[in-house]
């Protein structure tokens, strides 16, 4: 598969692509900070770079500009923050990002975005910067996702996993069975209580995270109608 480099100064962000990215067979490198992704872009070559724009020495946005300038964006970048504005986004494209993910990041777009990536040519924006402005202008409530892709929102369809509300149980079995059984029953009311959203459930069931992603799996709960359906990390 591909190499992908995740640049993000949050540990449980990095973590936790790097965990879902690894699973999709890729191989993950990890910066915290501008001149570790330097280092890593030219050690690696990355086919991929999810790029964090608010970071503590250099931001994301003067990075891709960096790379832009000097003939090293040789490989289509996402950009990812939780307080992005359409301006931002706009810039973003101008200096050849490619996409634009607005955290909390949701599973199925986080996996299209970086299918995508993979299938662009490199320094290619995914929409034309007079584009994102005429939406500018024209929708006050367009958002950033929106304005990166000319204002065509990614489709998401509600999850329906497991039981809504009530679910009888088999106790005739091994406590562990039973316990499980039970286990996968309460993540899955959860999930589409949350429609999907792995940070709202996170914080209703008391989880960190990565916790949580591993003991889905653990357990057995189908994460690809989580990525479907649009559940967040």
């Amino acid at each position: 598969m591909a190499t992908i480099l995740v640049v993000d100064d949050e540990l449980g962000i990095r973590a936790l692509l790097s965990e879902i990215l690894t699973d999709e067979g890729h191989s993950i490198e990890l910066a915290e900070d501008a001149a570790q992704a330097r280092a890593c872009r030219d050690r690696i070559r990355p086919d991929l770079v999810l790029l964090d724009i608010w970071m503590p020495d250099v931001d994301g946005i003067t990075l891709l500009k960096e790379w832009a300038a000097t003939g090293m964006l040789t490989m289509p970048v996402i950009m990812m923050s939780g307080h992005g504005t359409i301006d931002t986004a706009v810039e973003a494209t101008k200096f050849g990002a490619m996409a634009f993910l607005e955290k909390p990041i949701t599973l199925q777009k986080l996996l299209r975005a970086v299918e995508q990536g993979l299938a662009k040519p490199a320094g290619r924006s995914a929409a034309k910067p007079n584009s994102l402005l005429n939406h500018h202008n024209s929708e006050a409530g367009l958002t950033v996702e929106a304005a990166m892709t000319g204002g065509a929102m990614l489709p998401t369809t509600p999850l329906m996993l497991g039981p809504q509300s009530e679910q009888s149980f088999d106790l005739d079995r091994p406590l562990r069975e039973a316990r499980d059984a039970f286990e996968k029953s309460y993540f899955e009311f959860h999930l589409a209580q949350e429609n999907g959203s792995m940070t709202r459930v996170a914080e209703k069931t008391g989880l960190e995270r990565t916790h949580l992603y591993r003991k889905l799996k653990q357990l057995g709960v189908d994460l690809s109608r989580n990525k479907r359906g649009g559940g967040m990390i």
